[in-house]
């Protein structure tokens, strides 16, 4: 009998509703296969409509978080069609993160690159171990990293993100932080402890509140000022209505914390 493929993406799950989607192709530096992407894609739709899950990690096994596109399968069906499909499936898979109504995380370790930085980008947050390199490299092979542009020019500032498209060179951990791309970083040994120090305290918020947050953060950017604030004027009223909200309201009143912290 032959054994069983290990799968593309492992999920675990901690009792306070933090799941992890571990990338699981560390021999390809997980690269984003197509059949990678079916998979990831899968485990975001379900997660999707899970009420019980609060906050998501995406993290990778092996050397590499990410090293893009898997050139190997791209340069095997040369197509206009098939390309148009490959890219299309990854510009779903990165809204998917964007739609999911709680915070993703990325975890971010050795190299991300191209696709694999598109990835970290697309995240509403990311933490890097201190070696942690990122780079959208494709124009070196003549190839513009124009979807990771999509995901880097509404994270760093113009002119940064321009750069690393252009010239396809690499970046630190710490200049990544600088840029916006990562929020915080940490020595390899200490990336955990980091990354669990930043999802504990999105776990001790209101679920409802953060997922009302997370909606309106993303829809609000892509319209006018003024029609942010009516939007955000009408969320905030309908945040309020929450009884989490109310409580909480109620607990800094009379100078307590609230029910909810303490369950």
């Amino acid at each position: 009998m032959t054994p069983a493929a290990d799968p593309l993406v492992l999920t675990t799950r901690d009792g306070r509703g933090l799941v992890t989607l571990t990338l699981n192709r560390p021999d390809a530096f997980n690269a984003l296969s197509e059949a990678l992407m079916t998979a990831l894609q899968h485990e975001l739709d379900t997660l999707a409509t899970d009420e019980s899950t609060r906050c998501v990690v995406i993290a990778a096994a092996g050397k590499a978080f990410c090293a893009g596109h898997d050139l190997r399968e791209m340069r095997a069906s040369p197509s206009h069609d098939y390309y148009q499909t490959l890219f299309k499936q990854c510009a779903k898979l990165m809204m998917s993160i964007q739609k999911l109504p709680v915070p993703v995380i990325a975890r971010v370790h050795g190299v991300a690159t191209a696709a694999g930085c598109q990835l970290v980008a697309m995240c509403d947050l990311a933490v890097a171990a201190s070696n942690a390199r990122f780079a959208v490299s494709g124009v070196n092979l003549g190839l513009f990293c124009s979807t990771p542009g999509v995901a880097l020019s509404r994270n760093l500032g113009r002119k940064a993100a321009f750069e690393m498209l252009v010239t396809g060179e690499f970046i630190s951990a710490q200049k990544a932080l600088a840029e916006g791309l990562v929020n915080r970083v940490a020595e390899p040994d200490q990336l955990d402890a980091e990354l669990g120090e930043l999802a504990n305290s999105i776990l001790a918020k209101p679920r409802a509140a953060v997922t009302l947050g997370k909606t309106l953060f993303y829809r609000q950017l892509e319209n006018g000022i003024e029609a942010a604030y009516t939007d955000a004027a009408q969320t905030m009223a309908c945040n309020m209505m929450i009884d989490s909200a109310l409580e909480g309201v109620q607990a800094f009143i009379e100078k307590r914390p609230p029910a909810w912290q303490q369950a």
